[in-house]
């Protein structure tokens, strides 16, 4: 009984991460509009993934992963902003087209790999995790792996559900609305995209001038418990 409580607590906190819009939301989005909800859902399950993998970092107290993507953040989210200009690019100058096109099994890897690694490449995401799960079961460093794993196939489910509804949610709306157009959607888009890089890069300029005060402030032995390790 106990697990199911947990796992519901972790599709609440999958939900909340997943809700907020963001460039990958954008991308998402657009490529419902442009190719359809599947191709849409593979993207959202490329962010799902990544939020059970820091899941799993939190919960189980990976303390060198945990280390690593904290302590390299900036590179690491410099290889996004580039991820991320070169898919805004692509969007805007892509092929002026007033039909939906035909999902093939390339593109949906491409869909899914491409937020995977966008998703991948914001390190900050883990501390939203580290401290949810940590008020959500402050036992969960001590050992307490049923609970923990329960915790993180929430998160992942619930993740998948928010781009699931997000996905087929977006396909309705298309159906509806007249006079739709693609290469308009794909403009916006596009320009939404390099908006965000160029924000994120911004932020990475001004953490890199301020430099890792966040980190150092912050006790995370707290969350991991590594002393009674």
């Amino acid at each position: 009984m106990l697990e199911i409580t947990t796992l519901l607590k972790g599709l609440a906190i999958g939900l909340l991460v997943a809700i907020p819009v963001g460039p990958v939301g954008v991308l998402c989005i657009q490529r419902t509009l442009d190719r359809g909800k599947l191709s849409g859902f593979i993207s959202g399950l490329g962010v799902a993934t990544v939020d059970a993998f820091y899941g799993v970092v939190a919960a189980f107290g990976l303390m060198i992963i945990f280390d690593f993507l904290v302590h390299y953040q900036i590179a690491i989210q410099l290889i996004g902003v580039l991820v991320l200009l070169y898919l805004g690019m692509k969007i805007f100058y892509g092929p002026k087209r007033e039909t939906v096109s035909v999902e093939r099994g390339t593109d949906i890897i491409t869909d899914y790999f491409s937020t995977l690694l966008l998703t991948a490449t914001n390190p900050t995401t883990i501390v939203t995790f580290t401290a949810l799960f940590a008020t959500t079961i402050p036992n969960f460093s001590n050992g307490d792996y049923g609970l923990a794993t329960a915790l993180v196939a929430g998160v992942f489910i619930g993740s998948s559900l928010w781009w699931l509804i997000l996905s087929f949610g977006v396909e309705y709306m298309r159906s509806r609305i007249e006079n739709f157009s693609l290469v308009m959607i794909d403009k916006i888009s596009g320009i939404i995209t390099i908006f965000f890089a160029i924000i994120i890069l911004f932020s990475i300029l001004l953490n890199f001038a301020l430099g890792p005060r966040w980190y150092r402030s912050m006790d995370y032995n707290r969350f991991f418990n590594t002393e009674n390790k």
